[in-house]
């Protein structure tokens, strides 16, 4: 991974952790970077696993959409089981 996609999939995984965090709440810029790596990677799996294409011709939105959805999840499944 070069430097270049490394930034990106940083700031993907900020945008998605903030946006995840409008949806279910917290904050801290640390926490929305956890969530939205996290994020990313379960929000992957979930919709390949179902099958769901996004059907977005932007790859960074479509990426930014999937890594938030999976940020969304995770936090939902961390209060739940706390």
């Amino acid at each position: 991974m070069n430097t270049q996609s490394l930034v990106v999939a940083i700031i993907i995984g900020i945008v998605a952790g903030w946006l995840a965090s409008r949806v279910v709440g917290g904050g801290g810029i640390i926490r929305y970077l956890i969530t939205g790596l996290i994020g990313s990677f379960v929000g992957s799996y979930l919709l390949s696993a179902l099958n769901v294409n996004l059907g977005i011709a932007n790859p960074l939105v479509s990426q930014i959409i999937t890594a938030t959805i999976g940020a969304i999840v995770v936090v939902a499944l961390a209060r739940l089981i706390a």
